[in-house]
């Protein structure tokens, strides 16, 4: 075995081992050689090479997404460590494990005007669980702030930064460890879980509330247990709206929340108001749904998570530390139906806005909302769809998706730049057929995610290319001038078909309804390389198209 001589790096690799950071995304460099040279010689660790660190740090996202497990990434020191941000963030809200190590020079070379040097210590100190700032030598304290950080983004599910400085030479080796770090099982502060008093409180106030409105941010796949799902899905005073990344699904459950809501008169809101929201999952694309429950604020909102809560609405009233199976483990049991007509007067409208929808879509030219319902019809089963921000992420809403397709999106911080290379990290963990359906800036601002020796044969991009930001034209505010050309929509001519070429990926292109028909059937047969179908789709149609839709449906 090969071994970097530093006894330093020896101590995070063998501590990386111990805790089970086996995924390591090293992005080339110089500083971080003692650690490169350990990670990519030791056979247990699967280490993959990204060169633009913040592609590096969202394709890390992706596979922690869906391992459920940390994943670390690896830089040399300088600005190399600030492209990390952007994914730390998203890892932070998102509450994603990911461990970033920092290669540093020491602290002598700081601020004096030595090459590549920056003040790396508690750079991410606003957005990381926890911040190791280690000294040169091997120590049992710096064994100790290692522990700690693996813990806390184990433990607490989130991003950790520990900064390893390093003097020359780097690239030195040995064939025998010459440390054995300490490895201590940190126990998690206790998390205080609610009392069976407490459970009979609130299920008391449950049961004789006739309004409750069960809404679901993002969720993972296949974590809540059908029991949980039947319980909400059959009784008459709960209406549950789910979100595109909410993967839950039932008959009775109502997915398209703002084809629902948003013709609704103020007297819809009022009769629509919520005794009590309960929510669980993560963040919440639909504005409207924000909208209404803060201008018409229920009694109670409690949320359900084992770590955060989120005031979303103004009006948290009780957050449950629990993983939503064991809440309702203990809540069920205390709860009764309760007679209302709340579900039953939402289903009503579900099922009038549903054929309105249909012939809307039955009835329109080509324009990105056609495109989003040809292309959610064709995914395959079973397979993945991520999806990027913006507009894309809200036509998805607004269309039903198999509930056997898994379903992902960064919406931790909402942010459109590392979309492809998460898509990406996350078809690398998860071997099912991914497909990614991005927006034309979104994909081209992170063109760089390409740049990737590990996609998929079978990893399928959709790039709906409408000429520029779409979405500021759907905002309110839009007006047609060169200033809001040039400086919101950011319009542009550019096509994928070089970016494929120079990466290795089959390329189509589709400009209206036949050519995307036609392109669909070969796209998603086609397995043997990684592709990309893009989308022309008017620009100055889409807008106009989607806000006609939602006054169709009063």
């Amino acid at each position: 075995m090969i071994y970097p001589k530093i006894p330093l790096a020896q101590s995070i690799i063998q501590l990386c081992l111990a805790k089970g950071v086996t995924h390591i995304i090293i992005s080339p460099g110089s500083r971080n050689a003692p650690l490169t040279i350990g990670f990519v010689n030791h056979p247990e660790f699967k280490c993959y090479s990204i060169a633009d660190e913040r592609c590096a740090a969202f394709f890390a996202l992706g596979i922690a997404q869906q391992t459920k497990q940390a994943v670390a990434v690896v830089c040399t020191s300088g600005s190399a460590l600030l492209n990390y941000y952007p994914a730390v963030s998203e890892a932070f809200y998102s509450q994603i494990p990911l461990i970033v190590i920092s290669a540093d020079r020491p602290q002598s070379k700081i601020d004096i005007g030595d090459g590549q040097t920056i003040r790396q210590e508690n750079v991410f100190a606003n957005h990381s669980l926890y911040n190791a700032n280690l000294t040169e030598e091997a120590s049992e304290e710096n064994d100790e702030k290692i522990n700690q950080a693996i813990a806390f983004s184990l433990n607490q599910k989130g991003p950790v930064h520990i900064n390893v400085p390093f003097e020359e030479p780097l690239y030195e080796t040995v064939s025998e460890w010459s440390v054995n770090a300490k490895v201590t099982n940190f126990v998690p502060e206790k998390i205080q879980r609610s009392t069976i008093e407490e459970f009979r409180l609130y299920a008391t106030i449950w049961n004789s509330a006739t309004k409750k409105l069960v809404l679901v941010g993002a969720n993972a796949p296949h974590t809540i247990d059908q029991e949980v799902i039947d319980f909400l899905a059959n009784d008459p005073s709960v209406v549950v709206m789910t979100e595109t990344t909410s993967n839950l699904y039932h008959s009775h459950f109502v997915h398209n929340i703002d084809t629902i809501i948003t013709p609704f008169t103020s007297e819809d809101f009022e009769n629509f108001r919520p005794d009590l929201v309960l929510t669980f999952g993560g963040m919440i694309v639909s504005k409207r749904i924000k909208a209404f429950l803060r201008n018409y604020a229920p009694q109670q909102h409690w949320h359900v998570d084992a770590l955060r809560a989120y005031d979303t609405f103004g009006v948290l009233s009780h957050h449950f530390k629990e993983e939503p199976n064991a809440f309702f483990t203990h809540f069920i049991p205390l709860t009764q139906k309760n007679e209302s007509n709340y579900f039953k007067k939402i289903s009503q409208i579900v099922s009038v806005r549903t054929q309105k929808t249909i012939a809307y879509l039955n009835d329109i030219p080509f324009s990105d909302f056609l495109v989003f319902e040809k292309i959610i019809k064709r995914l395959p089963h079973d397979s993945q769809l991520q999806i990027s921000n913006s507009s894309a992420i809200r036509y998805a809403q607004l269309i039903a998706i198999h509930p056997s397709i898994e379903v992902f999106c960064n919406r931790g911080t909402s942010g459109i730049d590392g979309s492809t290379s998460t898509a990406i990290g996350a078809a690398v963990a998860s071997k099912k057929q991914t497909t990614l359906i991005t927006g034309d800036v979104s994909f081209f601002y992170d063109s760089n995610a390409l740049w990737n020796n590990y996609i998929p044969k079978n990893f399928k991009i959709i790039l709906i290319n409408n000429g520029g930001g779409g979405i500021f034209r759907i905002l309110p505010g839009h007006q047609e001038s060169p200033v809001f050309n040039t400086f919101f929509e950011t319009s542009h001519q550019l096509t994928a078909l070089y970016l494929a070429k120079m990466f290795g990926l089959e390329y189509a292109m589709a400009t209206d309804e036949r050519s995307l028909e036609n392109n669909l059937a070969d796209f998603f047969e086609q397995n043997e390389k990684p592709a990309i179908l893009e989308i022309m789709t008017p620009t100055l149609e889409n807008d106009k198209i989607l806000l006609q839709f939602f006054k169709s449906l009063v």
